[in-house]
């Protein structure tokens, strides 16, 4: 078997480290000549990449800031960015995955309540290029490579949270992400844990978003709404003065309590936290802590989910886009469109 992967370039081996006596043995790697695919994570301020080698290993990366937030002119960007890709490693490049912080539905962005977008076609980001456009909402994506290889590695079901701009999460059960009857389960951020009295870019009053993030801290602070909301959140977070100390307070103590409600509704064996979410938990910890059990069941309070802080932490979207890539890479039908593509250039050649 593993000479056929070699003879489709999927996958080479190197010896192994030598460790004492006993039988020689190798080390598999993805082949030098073998499929990769392009991952994406799309920010509020910025976007990631990173071209993923068959076996997980990132081969190159690159961060870059919004020159806009102009929707046509970021997706732009990204299609760009795809073809230069393409450009470099050619044949080679198979897919692209896409981590979006909205709703999304069958490569559609339906809503992203924070940058205001809505309704846009993401399919335009591979057009004419013949690659395959994966894409996901980026907590979901977070949350599975917390299943997948950090905090939640093992646990049959687990809760995934990470605080940006609002927050997300998703439900993983057996290793895979609850996706709802239309792919748009997740909308953690939306549950009206919040003030009824306001209102939400979403359309809706009350959303939990609004009480956990830069905007909160800059609602109690009674300061003006951050253009930046992670960014504003780091530096409230650095201020060691009453005001900021006490607004972090209140944001820790409306994320315990949140965590709290979907731990009693969805019952996890783990919940992990990612993004902004470990380091306010860190800077109030006991208020989290407290809060957190206080919203527990009783009968759940001797056996309640550990928190942990996500493995992953800024990587976790990336990483599980890659992730999605490679799940496609890796299905039969590719396999065989590989094998039959790498074969027409090796004639040609």
């Amino acid at each position: 078997m593993t000479s056929k992967l070699r003879e489709l370039k999927l996958l080479s081996e190197t010896p192994a480290p030598i460790q004492g006596r006993g039988r020689p043995t190798t080390v598999l790697h993805a082949h030098p000549e073998g499929p990769l695919a392009l991952a994406l994570d799309l920010r509020q301020s910025e976007w990631r990449s990173v071209v993923v080698g068959l076996d997980g290993s990132f081969m190159s990366h690159d961060d870059r800031r919004h020159r806009t937030r102009r929707p046509e002119v970021v997706l732009g960007d990204l299609r760009d960015a795809v073809q230069q890709t393409q450009e470099q490693y050619g044949h080679r490049l198979r897919a692209v995955s896409l981590a979006v912080p909205g709703t999304l539905r069958d490569n559609r962005l339906l809503q992203a309540s924070v940058s205001e977008w809505a309704e846009l076609d993401l399919d335009n980001i591979t057009a004419d290029t013949g690659l395959a456009l994966l894409t996901g909402n980026d907590a979901t994506l977070g949350g599975v490579a917390e299943a997948r290889s950090g905090a939640a590695v093992g646990a049959g079901t687990a809760l995934h949270l990470i605080i940006e701009a609002g927050i997300g999460g998703t439900l993983i059960v057996g290793g895979a992400p609850v996706q709802g009857a239309s792919g748009a389960a997740g909308e953690f951020g939306h549950t009206p844990f919040g003030d009824r009295t306001r209102l939400c870019p979403c359309g809706a009053h009350g959303c939990w978003n609004l009480e956990v993030d830069g905007r909160a801290l800059a609602h109690h602070l009674q300061e003006p709404e951050p253009d930046d909301p992670h960014l504003y959140a780091m530096e409230i977070l650095r201020r060691t003065d009453l005001a900021a100390t006490k607004a972090v307070a209140r944001v820790v103590a409306a994320i315990a309590a949140g965590v709290a409600g979907l731990v009693n509704a969805h019952d996890p064996d783990v919940v992990t936290l990612g993004g902004l979410a470990v380091p306010l938990r860190a800077a109030a910890v006991r208020v989290f802590d407290d809060t957190y059990m206080a919203g527990i069941m009783t009968f759940r309070r001797n056996t309640a989910p550990p928190v942990l802080a996500a493995v992953h932490r800024a990587d976790g979207s990336l990483r599980g886009a890659a992730a999605l890539a490679l799940d496609h890479l890796t299905t039969e039908v590719a396999i065989a469109t590989w094998a039959a593509e790498d074969k027409s250039v090796a004639t040609v050649g």
